[in-house]
């Protein structure tokens, strides 16, 4: 009769384990608490400078954000997850921003002098980002065997990354790299206070997502991640026109007569398209964005049969 009982217990408990183990999306699969998941993503990417945005003063918020200056952006992605509830991932973009000061034609007398400035510029985007993933659902919901965590699951995410960008703009059908014009005098003895900037930089991603599971070893997000940079300078505008004539002591040939052409593009009117004017606005610098559906492939968990 003991032996009976024990044999009971033992069945029991072990149904009862196994039981717990189950993948919450259906029974074919147990759960494990540390999986893994690779995937990839395709979206769009936008930029907040200087340059172009909407109506009334430039600044560098949602207010100045438009929807006709969105690229394409796609990245591949690494991640690891801890009991569906907090993750680390690793994952490359690629994509391209731009702007221009012509797409304020239509509220020109608001923008304070920015449509007549008349710049613009493009720059492909690649970066690697290392961020933490944090799912409120599953780390503070009492889940069990009856109560399993939701298929659709919200989340936060946050972390460091470094990318490279080039900033160019297009003169005679050609585009341009700006940084080697030194378009505002940087690191020009003439101008000390103008640093040089470097086209490969840190950021800090941070951003909301959500996670619905198409199948226990399938899944698929849509996520915006928005980036706060160290430099004003993605469009290669911060600061104020320079002297032109200060051009040809550091630059010859080529390079020279496409600093004088680049730096100063200015429509008729533009009052502060002069030597120490107004060129931008160097108090905030710049951002860029994405918005990115993403699949991703689960691995780590065992099928029950």
């Amino acid at each position: 009769m003991k032996i009976r009982f024990l044999f009971f217990f033992l069945l029991l408990l072990t149904g009862t384990q196994l039981k717990a183990q189950y993948y919450f999306y259906n029974g074919d699969y147990y759960e494990a608490d540390v999986v893994y998941e690779i995937g990839g993503s395709i979206g769009a990417m936008n930029a907040m400078t200087d340059l172009g945005g909407r109506k009334g003063p430039g600044k560098n918020s949602v207010k100045d954000f438009n929807l006709k200056t969105t690229d394409l952006s796609g990245g591949l992605f690494f991640g690891i997850m801890y009991k569906n509830a907090i993750g680390l991932r690793l994952e490359a973009t690629f994509g391209q921003v731009h702007g221009y000061d012509s797409i304020l034609k239509a509220v020109a007398p608001t923008t304070t002098q920015r449509y007549e400035r008349n710049l613009s510029f493009r720059s492909n985007i690649a970066e690697v980002v290392a961020v933490a993933e944090f799912h409120p659902f599953e780390m503070f919901g009492n889940y069990n065997d009856d109560k399993y965590p939701p298929v659709v699951s919200p989340y936060i995410v946050a972390g460091i990354g470094y990318y490279h960008f080039n900033p160019q703009a297009k003169l005679n059908n050609t585009y341009v790299d700006l940084q080697p014009l030194h378009t505002e005098g940087q690191g020009f003895a003439e101008y000390p206070n103008v640093k040089e900037y470097k086209l490969n930089q840190f950021n800090f991603p941070v951003g909301i997502g959500v996670r619905y599971d198409l199948s226990p070893i399938l899944n698929i997000r849509a996520e915006f991640m928005y980036r706060f940079l160290k430099t004003d300078y993605l469009d290669d505008v911060s600061g104020r026109y320079i002297d032109p004539a200060v051009f040809a002591n550091y630059l010859t040939g080529t390079k020279l007569n496409q600093a004088l052409l680049l730096n100063d593009r200015h429509k008729p009117g533009a009052e502060t398209a002069h030597p120490d004017g107004i060129r931008g606005n160097p108090k905030n610098n710049d951002s860029y964005m994405t918005f990115s559906i993403k699949l991703g492939l689960t691995l780590g968990r065992e099928r029950t049969r």
